[in-house]
C-alpha cells in the first residue's frame, strides 16, 4: 500500500480560491468567528481541492465530497484522503485504498489532567515513566497518533480515546497495540515529521500490508 503524504503552510499558501469551494464549504468558512481561522480553511479547502484535481484529473471546482455521520470526507470515486491542520500548518494524506487518518498538531502546553482524563491506564503508565522534560512531546506522540486512528475510523467523538493503545515513548516505533472490537495488527501507524514545534502521525488500515509512506510537493 503507498500513501503520499503532503505538508505545507497555510499562513504562506499565496493560491487560497474560495471560487473553488463547494457552497456548503463556502457556508463553513461564514461560521467562523474569527476572520483569520476563515482564511486558514479557505486556504486548506482550496489546496485540498487543488491536489485531488491534479490526481484525479478533474477540475477542482468540480469534486464532489460525499460525508460520513461524523463528517468525514470522501470524494466521489476516490482515492482514499485525509487532511488534518493546526498552528497554520496543513497535512494531507492520499491513498489508492484503505482507511486513513492523518494528524497534525501545534505542541503547546497541557495540563496533566487531560492524559489522565483521556488516555488509557496503559498509556497513562507509559507517560510517567518520561523524564519530566519529555512529558509534553510523549503527550502529543500519543494524541497526533490515537487522532489518527479515529480519522481513519471515522467515528469522531464516539469511539473513546481510552478504548484502543498507541506507543508513545521515544524509544518504541509507533504501534498500535490494542483496539476493542479490531485487531490491532491491521493497523499501520507512522510518526511524521512535521518540522519544529509541530507532531503528527498517520493511520492506516492496512491488514498487515506493508505501507510505503512518500512525500510529495506542489507541481
Amino acid at each position: 500500500m503507498k500513501v503520499d503524504l503532503w505538508l505545507w503552510s497555510l499562513e504562506a499558501d499565496t493560491q487560497a480560491d474560495r471560487g473553488l469551494l463547494s457552497p456548503d464549504e463556502c457556508a463553513r468558512a461564514d461560521r467562523f468567528v474569527k476572520e483569520r481561522d476563515a482564511a486558514l480553511y479557505v486556504a486548506a479547502r482550496s489546496r485540498l481541492r487543488r491536489i485531488l484535481a491534479a490526481e484525479t484529473g478533474q477540475a477542482p471546482a468540480d469534486l464532489m465530497f460525499d460525508y460520513g455521520p461524523q463528517g468525514k470526507p470522501a470524494l466521489h470515486g476516490g482515492p482514499a484522503f485525509n487532511l488534518s491542520h493546526a498552528g497554520g500548518m496543513a497535512a494531507l494524506a492520499i491513498c489508492d485504498t484503505g482507511p486513513l487518518g492523518i494528524d497534525i498538531e501545534k505542541i503547546r502546553p497541557v495540563e496533566k489532567e487531560v492524559a489522565t482524563r483521556f488516555f488509557s491506564a496503559s498509556e497513562n503508565t507509559a507517560l510517567a515513566s518520561l523524564a519530566p522534560d519529555e512529558w509534553l512531546n510523549g503527550f502529543y506522540r500519543c494524541w497526533t497518533r490515537k487522532e489518527a486512528v479515529i480519522k481513519a475510523v471515522g467515528q469522531g467523538l464516539s469511539m473513546p480515546l481510552d478504548s484502543f493503545d498507541v506507543t508513545l515513548t521515544p524509544d518504541v516505533p509507533a504501534a498500535l497495540t490494542r483496539i476493542e472490537g479490531g485487531v490491532a495488527n491491521d493497523w499501520h501507524l507512522t510518526a511524521l515529521d512535521a518540522g519544529p514545534g509541530f507532531m503528527a502521525a498517520l493511520a492506516v488500515q492496512s491488514y498487515g500490508a506493508p505501507v510505503q509512506v512518500r512525500w510529495r510537493t506542489f507541481g
